[in-house]
C-alpha cells in the first residue's frame, strides 16, 4: 500500500473536473515529486507538532487514529494565497498549506466522510461541510509569510497559533438566517481533523420532530449548529471550550429566557468572567429562534423537573 501512496495522490490532485476546484485567489501551486516508499500516515505520534487525523479514514476501521508530520505536508502540493480579511492576521499576508478538500480525498471515506472537522488544543471545534468546503475552500496553513510555524507571530489572545491553523483564500458569506451570517471558521491551534458523517455528527444536535426550515426551532437549530456547537457539546459532539453541555444551555432557555438570551447577546454584563463572545447584532427575533430550539432539548430528552435538578448547580453558576 505504501509503493501505491504517491501514484494516488498524483491522481486525486490533478485530475481535471474534481468538485472543490480552486477558481480564485490562487497565486502558486507548487507539486513536489515524492520518494519512492514514501509513507505519509504514521501509526505513532513523532512529535507535538505532528496533525492526528481520525474519525472514518480510508481503508482503516472506524476510529482509527494516524499522524502526519508537519515536514510530511510541507512536502505535498502547496497553494499560496494573499489574504485580507482573515481576523488571526494584521494586514495583508501570504498563506500556504494544503487545502482541506485535498486532505479530505486523500484520507476520507468517499461515501461516509461530507464533513470535516477541526479541533483545537482548548477543544475548540470548527465544522467544515461539503458547501463550505465548496464556497470557501478552506486551506490548512503551514506558513505564514513564507514562515515556518516557529516563527509566526502570536495570536490576540498572546498564545501560539500553531501547531495548525486554518484560514481561507477570501471569505464571502454564503447564508444568513435571520440577523446571523455565515461567519469564517478560521482556527488557530489545530491539533486535529476528524474526517465524519455530517449526518451523523449534526444529528445529535437535530431538534426531534418535524419542523418547517422558516419555524423558529429550525432557523435556531441552524444558528445553534453553526455558532454554539463550536464550544458547546452534547453525547460526545461538538466543542468543550466551555463548561456548560448543550443539556445545561436547554434547562437554562427552559427555565429563564430572558436571562439566557441576555447572556448571548452581552455575556460579560451576566458574568464579568465570562469568554463567550458577543452577538450584539442578533435581534429579538433571532435570539426568540434559538431559544425555542433549545426548549426542544429540554423537554425531549428527559422530564424538565428531573433536567433542572441535574443540573441546578450549573445553572445557578452560570446566571451568576
Amino acid at each position: 500500500m505504501t509503493a501505491l501512496r504517491p501514484l494516488i495522490w498524483f491522481t486525486l490532485l490533478i485530475l481535471p473536473g474534481l468538485p472543490g476546484a480552486v477558481s480564485c485567489a490562487l497565486t502558486a501551486v507548487q507539486q513536489t515529486e515524492q520518494p519512492s516508499g514514501w509513507t505519509i500516515l504514521h501509526a505513532e505520534r513523532s512529535s507535538a507538532g505532528d496533525l492526528e487525523i481520525g474519525g472514518e479514514l480510508a481503508g482503516l476501521p472506524l476510529g482509527t487514529v494516524r499522524y502526519i508530520r508537519y515536514e510530511d505536508l510541507l512536502a505535498m502540493p502547496q497553494e499560496a494565497y494573499s489574504v485580507t480579511d482573515d481576523e488571526n492576521f494584521k494586514g495583508k499576508t501570504e498563506i500556504s498549506g494544503v487545502s482541506l478538500t485535498a486532505l479530505a480525498k486523500l484520507f476520507g471515506q468517499a461515501t461516509h466522510s461530507d464533513l470535516i472537522v477541526a479541533i483545537c488544543y482548548d477543544k475548540y471545534r470548527s465544522n467544515y461541510s461539503r458547501d463550505y468546503l465548496a464556497a470557501h475552500h478552506p486551506l490548512l496553513v503551514l506558513k505564514i509569510n513564507g514562515q515556518m510555524r516557529d516563527k509566526w507571530p502570536a495570536s490576540e489572545y498572546d498564545t501560539s497559533m500553531g501547531p495548525y491553523l486554518i484560514s481561507h483564500p477570501t471569505f464571502k458569506p454564503l447564508f444568513s438566517v435571520l440577523s446571523h451570517k455565515d461567519e469564517p471558521q478560521v482556527p488557530f491551534g489545530v491539533t486535529r481533523l476528524e474526517f465524519r458523517s455530517e449526518a451523523v455528527v449534526f444529528g445529535t444536535i437535530s431538534p426531534a420532530g418535524k419542523w418547517d426550515e422558516q419555524s423558529p426551532v429550525w432557523q435556531g437549530y441552524r444558528i445553534a449548529r453553526e455558532d454554539c456547537f463550536r464550544c458547546h457539546s452534547l453525547d460526545g459532539e461538538g466543542g468543550e471550550r466551555a463548561s456548560r453541555s448543550w443539556l445545561v444551555l436547554a434547562a437554562w432557555a427552559a427555565t429563564d429566557s430572558t436571562r439566557f438570551q441576555q447572556y448571548i447577546r452581552n455575556p460579560v454584563a451576566i458574568q464579568p468572567c465570562a469568554k463567550m463572545p458577543a452577538h450584539s447584532t442578533y435581534d429579538v427575533e433571532t435570539l426568540e429562534a434559538i431559544t425555542a430550539y433549545f426548549k426542544t432539548f429540554a423537554w425531549s430528552r428527559t422530564s424538565q423537573s428531573t433536567l433542572a435538578q441535574r443540573d441546578s448547580s450549573q445553572i445557578q453558576k452560570a446566571q451568576k
